[in-house]
């Protein structure tokens, strides 16, 4: 598999989160078509049906297709006629769900637009993050992105949406509000906001793009040492770059050792995971894939880390894919000590092709290997330290996000133990006592 290729996954859950490849572009017809099925089928829903049905049959990881009669499965495809491009979809669909794999799926115009203005790691929009307040109820502003039309703006965490383009937010989901400010880079956008300390107003925004922040960090004093907080939410386009500067801002402030938390990650793009990999581990093995016909890659790192600080993991079954190809390498180089509960277990890698009329198709290419050659899939890394939240804890948390990271927050804690144990020993914490500090499950 060509780590050149342009990696997208479907984030919108831990499911389909994954290690993603795509081609930019595809042409509609295959080079295997015949001039007349090309000429039969130009400009009809059968053309994005044969073009999955060629796709999977050149890429898909199960030569056998899950036991299918796959060249059946195309005359059925192509002996029914379409009315319409919704009928083709049905077909499409009802067709790939006989392979049995949940990843390899269909994508109408819609949905695939989604995705990859997800994973792009970019939006068209004004830069806020929004939830409706608990208390309140109403549209709340969390937080403004760096150098977006928002901030630029003025518009501060805390202020209350009032109206998006003169339409009312009472009782409107986020989902709603985040449909009304999104739109082309360049269109104007009106808000009504409310603010503590003066009357509502009016504010007339630009849209552009956004970078949109998949990296948090922040320094925290420990007692009497400091410990760089990194919280990565998914793996997209920037989380790389976002990734880098996060560690060398901390390295300025001399941080003793690191937490990165990959819980709720539901993965991403592959070689995103790679690049992130190789800034913590300076040698080794990184990830091993796997095609049909038994190839394989070896990944490894490249001496381009930024720190051998000690660094602790923390990982939930939310931790998916591209989180685990990551966690799997900083575990089995013994570069970290992994805290939390198991996790997803997703050892598949797709590729993602947009299609004639703008829909797409994710289609299981592959599958991979930690470095010590463990299959994960529907396994899950089990973490050096196993501590699983009760129902309570994951409430509170999930209720105030706040806490995350601080020592209200279990899994922190316990990785603040671990460092402090270890007297934050350069590199060296990493492979003291594994076993001797695993916690029983509760």
């Amino acid at each position: 598999m060509k780590q050149s290729a342009k990696r997208y996954s479907p984030l919108q859950s831990a499911f389909l989160g994954g290690a993603i490849v795509t081609t930019a572009a595809v042409s509609v017809f295959g080079p295997v078509w015949c001039r007349s099925v090309h000429a039969a089928l130009q400009d009809s829903p059968k053309a994005i049906v044969d073009q999955v049905w060629q796709l999977v049959n050149r890429e898909y990881v199960d030569g056998s297709f899950n036991n299918q009669d796959w060249i059946a499965a195309r005359k059925t495809l192509l002996k029914s006629n379409y009315t319409s491009r919704e009928q083709a979809y049905t077909a499409i669909r009802q067709t790939l769900k006989k392979l049995g794999d949940p990843y390899t799926r269909f994508m109408d115009p819609q949905d695939y637009q989604s995705l990859t203005s997800q994973t792009s790691g970019e939006v068209s929009g004004i830069g806020i993050r929004m939830e409706v307040n608990p208390q309140t109820q109403l549209l709340t502003v969390v937080e403004a992105l760096e150098n977006s039309p928002a901030l630029k703006a003025g518009i501060k965490a805390g202020d209350v949406i009032l109206a998006i383009e003169g339409k009312s937010t009472k009782n409107m989901k986020i989902e709603d509000a985040s449909e009304l400010i999104r739109g082309k880079v360049g269109t104007s956008i009106n808000l009504s906001l409310g603010r503590a300390t003066q009357k509502a107003f009016d504010v007339k925004l630009t849209r552009s793009t956004i970078e949109v922040p998949t990296v948090s960090y922040t320094l925290r004093k420990e007692g009497t040492r400091q410990v760089g907080y990194i919280r990565l939410r998914e793996f997209s386009a920037h989380a790389a770059e976002q990734m880098q500067r996060a560690i060398r801002q901390l390295n300025v402030s001399n941080v003793d050792g690191f937490v990165l938390d990959l819980r709720g990650n539901p993965g991403g793009l592959l070689n995103a995971s790679i690049e992130i990999a190789r800034m913590w581990i300076p040698q080794g093995s990184i990830v091993r894939t796997e095609d049909r016909k038994g190839g394989s890659e070896l990944t490894k790192a490249n001496n381009t880390a930024l720190t051998n600080r000690p660094l602790v993991v923390l990982v939930d079954g939310n931790s998916a894919s591209a989180s685990e190809i990551l966690t799997g390498a900083l575990k089995d180089n013994k570069r970290a000590t992994v805290v939390g509960s198991k996790t997803f277990g997703k050892a598949l890698v797709q590729s993602v092709h947009e299609l004639a009329d703008g829909s797409g198709i994710a289609i299981t290419i592959a599958h991979y290997y930690t470095p010590e050659g463990t299959d994960i899939n529907h396994k899950g890394i089990t973490p050096d330290i196993e501590v699983d939240l009760t129902a309570s804890q994951e409430r509170q948390l999930a209720s105030d996000p706040r806490l995350l990271g601080t020592n209200q927050d279990p899994h922190y804690a316990r990785a603040l133990s671990i460092l402090s144990n270890n007297n934050f020993a350069s590199g060296e914490q990493n492979q003291v006592s594994r076993n001797s500090v695993v916690l029983p499950k509760p």
